[in-house]
């Protein structure tokens, strides 16, 4: 099994298309720092917990780390697209992706994409691929209509895409408006995680809500 680099949602140190300071004002309200630590919708929670990582994540690192179970993680100063929705769903939700996802996976691993050749689970990996976290999502009832309409995105949505014509990409969408009026989004797609302007640049490929967690 190759356990070197992954590409794992997109590729690194793609130059960001944003630059300067954008004024943004919010359309929930101040949430709390520390998801889960106060009072809140789960998606002002998920959405405290995704920009609270921004000025903490520095780097975009794919190469595979092996990770303890349930709960492991990088260092907060590095990882990739995947590892900001995952951080964000621990402190927001109480969700972990890494466990959740591999349960899922072990029950019903012939329902995944099969893009890595793998033949059996790995939880050090499997929650940190973009392909996977769609098939989970989809699974939980949680996918929405793929639109180019900006109201139809909500704060705490989960909105993956395509980068470079080829590579899934994951973001969060913030309560914050950008100064083209639409909500902005929290990913890490080269630099850390940062709130950015960027629910469109890409081609959409899916639209997430999180609900309850469905027993099997």
């Amino acid at each position: 099994m190759q356990r070197k680099l992954h590409t794992i949602c997109c590729v690194f140190g793609i130059i960001l298309l944003t630059a300067g300071s954008i004024e943004a004002q919010s359309v929930l309200g101040k949430g709390p720092e520390l998801a889960g630590s106060r009072g809140g919708t789960q998606s002002q929670k998920l959405v405290a917990a995704a920009r609270w990582q921004v000025g903490k994540t520095l780097t975009y690192d794919p190469a595979y780390v092996g990770l303890k179970y349930p709960g492991g993680d990088l260092p907060i100063e590095k990882g990739v697209c995947t590892d900001v929705v995952i951080r964000a769903m621990r402190k927001g939700c109480g969700i972990d992706l890494q466990k959740v996802v591999h349960e899922d996976m072990l029950k019903h691993f012939s329902k995944y994409p099969k893009n890595w050749g793998l033949k059996r689970t790995d939880k050090s990996i499997d929650h940190r691929r973009v392909p996977n976290l769609k098939r989970y999502f989809k699974r939980q009832g949680w996918a929405l209509p793929v639109t180019d309409k900006a109201a139809d995105y909500q704060p705490g949505d989960l909105v993956t895409c395509t980068v470079a014509g080829r590579l899934p990409h994951i973001m969060i969408v913030s309560d914050k408006r950008g100064t083209d009026g639409r909500l902005m989004v929290i990913h890490n797609i080269g630099s850390g995680a940062r709130e950015e302007s960027s629910l469109f640049v890409y081609p959409l490929t899916g639209h997430y809500r999180v609900g309850v967690l469905r027993a099997d």
